[in-house]
């Protein structure tokens, strides 16, 4: 099955002093968040940018693509609390997206450490969000497991 999701965005003047917004048209989920290149830059005084939303995409795309991939080896995770950490730098090339750092600490039962790194691991290059960002963006996780 195909999924389609749909995103719009506005915004009025130039780069620097101007500013938009950005609606999840499909799900609705929100509406007209405020963004900004200051938000991007510098603080976000209450201001979304497209990072982070990359970074809540990698944070529940890995969540999602973890719980499964541990339910499959039968130690399905109790709990998974997952960080994604975006930085948006200037290079040589410009304005570039570098990395996704994710963190997860997770409860899984029937599970230790090193398994629990294995599968973050292979989760980290094989989620549907870190494959589009393969490549272009460095990938890392780091892991732990509670007990």
């Amino acid at each position: 099955m195909t999924a389609i999701r749909r995103a719009e965005a506005a915004w009025e003047g130039d780069l620097i002093t101007g500013h938009g917004t950005v609606t999840a048209a499909t799900s609705g989920a929100f509406r007209d968040l405020p963004v900004s290149w200051a938000a991007r830059t510098e603080a976000s005084d209450g201001r979304t940018s497209p990072e982070e939303l990359i970074a809540a995409a990698h944070a529940s795309c890995f969540e999602m693509a973890l719980s499964g991939a541990l339910t499959r080896g039968g130690t399905p995770p109790e709990h998974l609390a997952v960080t994604a950490t975006v930085t948006f730098d200037k290079t040589d090339a410009g304005w570039r997206v570098v990395s996704s750092a994710l963190t997860v600490a997770g409860r899984v039962p029937g599970i230790d450490a090193d398994g629990f790194r294995t599968a973050a691991e292979e989760t980290r290059d094989g989620c549907p969000v870190s494959m589009a960002l393969k490549g272009n963006v460095k990938l890392s996780v780091e892991a732990t497991l509670e007990v």
